[in-house]
C-alpha cells in the first residue's frame, strides 16, 4: 500500500502526537517550553506543507518499534528489560525520525534536549545513535558520541555498547573493537559504518570526521562551541545529518549551552522575543531544521515546597526518578544552602549563577557540643592546616572517630568529634578586630582564639601544637595546601624534629592533591585508581556527615563564624568549595577542620601512627 505523506495508515498509533496532545490539553504536566514545543508540534501538522514540510507516521512508528524491539536496557532495576518508550521519549523520537522535508530527507538537523538530571536523556540518545548507524539507511555512516571530555563521551558510548550486547539481533550485525568492557568502536560492516566516542582533539589531524549522527553529551560542561563546530563541519557530505544535545541545566550564562537553550527556547514558542521569563507562544517558523525539547518550571514554581512541579523537570518521574528521592534532595536543599544551587539546577532545570550562603545556622546548631579532646587522646587522628596571611587567622583542625552508628539507615558509619585551634598576631589584634567586625579579644581572652605577641603569625607556634597532637593522638596525617605550607610551617616543623606524614589538600576548586604512597596501595589493593584529596570531594564528605548526624564539632566562636561567613563558589560541572565574598571574612577555622575530617576518613588505617618524633 502506498504511503500518502502525512502517513495516513489507520493502523499506526501516532504516540508523538497523542503525547502532543496530552500536554497541550493539561492531562500531561510539563513546563512552558515543553507545552510550546508541544503546540509547534500539532499547528505544524495543519500549516507545515505550506512550508515543504510534512510528517511521516509510519517513520516515527518505524522509529520507535527499534527502540522497544529491539534494544533492551542495562544496569540495576532495568537490566534486560526491553526499552519501552515513555511519552515524552516516544515524541523526541517520533519528531526526529517523523518530521521530514519536501524531498524525503529528515527535517530536524539539530536538537536540544534539555531535562532534569536522572531521565533517561544518555540511553535514549545512545539508542538513537544505534538507529542511526542500523537502520537509517545511511551507508558509511558515522555515529560519533561527543562531550567535554572524552570520559564523558564514554559515557554515553557505554550505553550504547551495553544495549547492543542485550540485543540479539543488533549483536550479530555489529562487530565490537576492544576488550570486554574497553570497546572503543562499534562497526556495522555491512554499511562500513561505525560508532564511536569522539575527543576535541579529533579535528586537528586529518581530515576530520564526517557525521551522519553527532551525539553530544551533557553540552552544560563544554568550554566553547569547539566541539560542535568540528563535527557540524563534516554535515555538508551528509544528506540528512543530526547534531543530537542533551544536558541537564547549566550555571554559566555565557556559554555554548545557555546560547543553544536561549534558541530552543524561541524555537519551541515560535517567537524570536521569547525568554525564560516570558515563553509566550506565537508559533512562527524560528527555525525549522531545529527540535526542540526544554524542561523549566513556570515562573511562580516553587520546587522546595510544591511537588506537584517536579514532573515539569523531570518527565520520567516515577519511571527513572522516585518521587523519595527528589523528595530527600529537597530536604538537603533546605537543610543545606550551598547545596540548593547545585540541586535546583541538576535536578528542576533552573539555570543559576549567584554565590549563596554555605551553612544555615538550623543544621549547624545540631552538630555544635561541648567535650574535651582529651577523651581522645590515644585515638587515630586526622589534621588539616589553613595558612593564612601572615597577619590574619590560621587554623588547625583536628577529627577522631570517636564512635559508629548502631542502627538505622547510617548503622556501621563512622562518628567523628572534630574541633579547631586558631592564631592570630596579638599586636594587631585590636585594628583588625575593628576592621574585620570580629570579637577577637573576647575570644582570645575565652580561650578560643591564641593570640601570641608580634605583628605577624609565629609559625612556630602551630608546629608546636602539631608536635602536641603527635604525642597525644596516632596522627595518620597532616592536610595541607602548597600555599605557604613549604615556605612557612614544614621549615618550623622541620626544625623541631618533627616528622609527620603529610598529604596535599587544595583549598580551591581546580584541581586536586597529589594521594600519598598508602593511598595508591590500598587503592591498588582494591583495583582502583588512588585519587588525591580535593576540596569539593570534602565539603560534600563534610555536610553529608552533619545531615545524617555523625558529626560533632566542639563550641567554637572562631569556627562557628568560618562557617557561617563561609559561600560557595563553583564551578560548571556542579562542583563546589568555599569561599568568602568580602576579604573581612575569615573561613580558614572552616576549611582547616573540613580537611581533617577528609584526611581521617581518606587515609588508610595503614597508615596510623606513621610519624616519628625525633626531638620532642
Amino acid at each position: 500500500m502506498q504511503k500518502s505523506r502525512s502517513g495516513t495508515s489507520s493502523s499506526t498509533t501516532d504516540r508523538a502526537t497523542a503525547y502532543a496532545k496530552s500536554v497541550v490539553d493539561g492531562k500531561t504536566v510539563a513546563g512552558p517550553h515543553v507545552r510550546n514545543a508541544c503546540r509547534r508540534h500539532l499547528d505544524d501538522l495543519k500549516r507545515g506543507k505550506a512550508r515543504g514540510l510534512y510528517y511521516d507516521r509510519e517513520a516515527a512508528a518505524k522509529a520507535i518499534r527499534f527502540y522497544e524491539e529491539r534494544l533492551k536496557l542495562s544496569d540495576g532495576q532495568f537490566e534486560g528489560r526491553p526499552f519501552k518508550l515513555h511519552p515524552s521519549q516516544a515524541f523526541k523520537t517520533g519528531s526526529l525520525a517523523g518530521w521530514k522535508r519536501a524531498d524525503g530527507t529528515r527535517r530536524f538537523r539539530r536538537a536540544y534536549i534539555e531535562e532534569g538530571k536522572g531521565n533517561g536523556k544518555s540511553p535514549w540518545v545512545a539508542g538513537l545513535g544505534l538507529m542511526g548507524l542500523t537502520a537509517d539507511g545511511e551507508a558509511g555512516a558515522e555515529i560519533y558520541a561527543a562531550a567535554s571530555k572524552k570520559d564523558q563521551a564514554q559515557v554515553l558510548f557505554r550505553d550504547a555498547v551495553k544495549m547492543m550486547k542485550q540485543s540479539p539481533d543488533l549483536k550479530k550485525r555489529i562487530t565490537a573493537s576492544g576488550g570486554e568492557g574497553k570497546e572503543h568502536n562499534l562497526a556495522y560492516l555491512a554499511k562500513a559504518s561505525f560508532f564511536r566516542p569522539i575527543s576535541r582533539e579529533a579535528g586537528k589531524t586529518g581530515s576530520g570526521p564526517r557525521p551522519h549522527f553527532a551525539l553530544c553529551d551533557e553540552v552544560h560542561e563544554m568550554a566553547d562551541r569547539s566541539i560542535a563546530e568540528m563535527l557540524e563541519r563534516g554535515f555538508k557530505f551528509r544528506r540528512q545529518p543530526l547534531l543530537a544535545m542533551i544536558t541537564n541545566s547549566g550555571s554559566n550564562r555565557n556559554s555554548f549551552c545557555w546560547e543553544q537553550h536561549e534558541h530552543a527556547v524561541r524555537v519551541a514558542a515560535g517567537n524570536i522575543e521569547a525568554t525564560d521569563n516570558d515563553p509566550k507562544y506565537v508559533g512562527d517558523p524560528v527555525d525549522d531544521t531545529t527540535f526542540s525539547y526544554v524542561c523549566s518550571l513556570d515562573l511562580g514554581d516553587d520546587p522546595l515546597n510544591d511537588p506537584s512541579c517536579w514532573p515539569k523537570a523531570n518527565p520520567l518521574l516515577g519511571v527513572t526518578i522516585t518521587e523519595d528521592y527528589l523528595a530527600e534532595v529537597v530536604k538537603q536543599a533546605k537543610q543545606m544552602p550551598g547545596a540548593m544551587n547545585g540541586i535546583l539546577r541538576l535536578h528542576f532545570c533552573v539555570w543559576t549563577d549567584a554565590a549563596t550562603a554555605w551553612m544555615s545556622l538550623q543544621v549547624l546548631e545540631k552538630a555544635i557540643v561541648e567535650f574535651d579532646p582529651a577523651e581522645h587522646h590515644g585515638k587515630r587522628a586526622g589534621l588539616g592546616v589553613d595558612l593564612s596571611q601572615t597577619k590574619d587567622i590560621t587554623a588547625l583542625g583536628c577529627a577522631v572517630q570517636s564512635g559508629v552508628v548502631e542502627s538505622g539507615p547510617h548503622a556501621g558509619k563512622p562518628i567523628v568529634d572534630a574541633w579547631v585551634e586558631a592564631w592570630t598576631p596579638g599586636d594587631t589584634i585590636s585594628a583588625r578586630a575593628i576592621r574585620d567586625k570580629a570579637p577577637y579579644e573576647t575570644w582570645v581572652r575565652q580561650g578560643f582564639l591564641h593570640a601570641p605577641n608580634g605583628e605577624i603569625i609565629a609559625y612556630r607556634h602551630v608546629a608546636q601544637a602539631i608536635a602536641e597532637y603527635g604525642h597525644n593522638f596516632k596522627v595518620i596525617a597532616l592536610g595541607y595546601d602548597r600555599y605557604a605550607f613549604r615556605t612557612s610551617l614544614e621549615p618550623e616543623l622541620k626544625d623541631i624534629g618533627l616528622s609527620i606524614t603529610q598529604v596535599e589538600h587544595p583549598q580551591g576548586g581546580t584541581k586536586k592533591g597529589k594521594p600519598t604512597e598508602e593511598m595508591i596501595r590500598e587503592a591498588k589493593a582494591v583495583g582502583k585508581e588512588a585519587e588525591g584529596l580535593w576540596m569539593p570531594a570534602s565539603v560534600k564528605l563534610f555536610e553529608t556527615m552533619l545531615l545524617e548526624g555523625r558529626l560533632r564539632l566542639r563550641m567554637n566562636p572562631v569556627l562557628i563564624s568560618a562557617i557561617m561567613s563561609a559561600v560557595t563558589d563553583s564551578d560548571r560541572w556542579g562542583n563546589y568549595w568555599l569561599a568568602k565574598e568580602r576579604a573581612v571574612n575569615k573561613i580558614d577555622a572552616a576549611i582547616a577542620i573540613i580537611m581533617a575530617v577528609a584526611v581521617l576518613l581518606s587515609v588508610p588505617p595503614e597508615t596510623g601512627g606513621n610519624y616519628q618524633m625525633l626531638i620532642f
